[in-house]
């Protein structure tokens, strides 16, 4: 059977057949920065940098703060993309790096950059627990960046893992 032929009857195979795949909107992006920054000032902590990924790391929302330094989005993104790409929270990559620090310095290499294990990535999560993609803010202690991401992605109706 030819390829073309064998593309063909996959495709009339699904043709009916529902597919779904989870996904983070940009509305639901949105307001997590939104809420995140409104929680910094509530909070009077210095101001921030906050970025929402998908689930493959791809940017859909990003904010930064007036006065945040240029470095903010840099640290807001290596949380986050750390958080997604190993499915777990930032803050415990944290804890695992401190047991394994060789591995996690050639998973920053690998990622070129891209991978910071410091608290202040969350994993985003709808109700069947499955990962949508992840928050991270860079301004504040790693506590309260992570604050203002859980209450940002709860307030877009979402699940917020922080887990340690």
């Amino acid at each position: 059977m030819h390829a073309t032929q064998i593309c063909a009857q996959l495709a009339a195979t699904l043709i009916g057949t529902e597919l779904y795949m989870p996904t983070l909107t940009l509305a639901q992006a949105n307001k997590i920065v939104e809420v995140a920054l409104a929680k910094a000032r509530e909070m009077k902590i210095k101001p921030l940098g906050v970025i929402v990924l998908d689930e493959s790391g791809h940017i859909i929302s990003a904010q930064r703060e007036d006065g945040a330094s240029m470095f903010r989005f840099d640290v807001a993104l290596g949380k986050a993309w750390a958080s997604v790409a190993m499915g777990v929270s930032s803050r415990a990559l944290l804890k695992r790096a401190k047991d394994n620090p060789n591995f996690f310095v050639t998973l920053a290499a690998t990622a070129k950059g891209k991978f910071l294990p410091q608290t202040g990535g969350v994993l985003i999560k709808n109700e069947k627990g499955e990962i949508l993609g992840a928050a991270g803010a860079s301004g504040g202690t790693g506590e309260e960046d992570e604050e203002a991401c859980v209450t940002g992605i709860q307030a877009a109706g979402l699940t917020a893992d922080a887990a340690g």
